[in-house]
């Protein structure tokens, strides 16, 4: 009987924490950026999982935070749908509405495979993305956008080695995996793909495959740093894992909420 109580209580608070979304502020500075910019805001979403369960009114007041941000660019890291659609076209008209002034930008994660590839694309670029398959936006000559489909990690180091302008370089990959080589060639990488785990305890399974879990890290060639504060100096690679906006599966979360995340460039 104690054992049925306390998974109850645990379901409705996980449904709870499930639907409050905690923006996450991230603060970095560089030299990187024009010097006619001050500062840039870019909000990311990641693993929406947009489908039969997180739909309608939910993504509705998920994007209406996000607005509600003043971002300059938008950036979507893979997941934006789910394996299990349902009409998913007809929600492109509530992302069309979502116009930062210097875009939006998408690449794949692994259930956009999962619900069809070429469905999925159509919905992103229908809702106002500009799609990210192993290549680099330059942005406005304010920024770089570099973007790979998930598990094309053979080419980032030939994509990301084409980009010589002397701008901030943000490296969308869904995984939180990390190729050695590619270090030099980008400022801050953005991933999701791990929802640290969802559901307590699962959070030290994630890790296991994902040492790179959730949060900022600093990138030293061979020595991977987790870091604490939210400003940081961008003196080496970055990269920032997302808890992820959605769920996957069960739409509960325990002790991992769900997250839109602001970083905030400063010149």
């Amino acid at each position: 009987m104690v054992s049925v109580v306390l998974t109850t209580l645990l379901i409705i608070y996980g449904f709870f924490e499930a639907n409050n979304i905690v923006v996450e502020k991230i603060t970095v500075k560089t030299t990187k950026l024009p010097s006619n910019v001050k500062s840039l805001r870019i909000v990311q979403i990641s693993d929406l999982h947009l489908g039969l369960v997180v739909r309608g009114k939910k993504v509705e007041n998920i994007l209406e935070t996000v607005r509600s941000l003043n971002p300059d660019i938008v950036l979507a890291t893979g997941d934006i749908v789910d394996g299990q659609t349902n009409d998913i076209l007809q929600h492109s008209e509530i992302f069309i509405n979502l116009k930062p002034p210097l875009g939006k930008y998408a690449i794949t994660g692994n259930h956009e495979y999962y619900a069809g590839l070429t469905e999925s694309i159509k919905f992103l670029k229908n809702s106002g993305f500009k799609m990210l398959r192993g290549e680099v936006e330059n942005v406005s000559n304010i920024i770089n956008i570099a973007g790979v489909d998930d598990g094309a990690t053979e080419m980032e180091k030939e994509i990301l080695s084409k980009v010589n302008n002397g701008l901030f370089t943000i490296f969308l990959k869904h995984r939180p995996l990390i190729n050695i080589e590619s270090l030099k060639f980008f400022d801050l990488q953005l991933s999701g793909h791990t929802h640290k785990g969802q559901i307590f305890p699962f959070y030290y399974i994630t890790k296991l495959a994902f040492p790179l879990n959730t949060g900022l890290y600093e990138l030293k060639e061979g020595n991977f740093k987790k870091l604490e504060q939210k400003e940081v100096i961008a003196t080496v690679p970055l990269l920032y894992t997302s808890r992820g906006t959605g769920t996957w599966g069960p739409p509960i979360r325990i002790l991992a909420p769900p997250e839109i995340t602001v970083i905030e460039l400063q010149r």
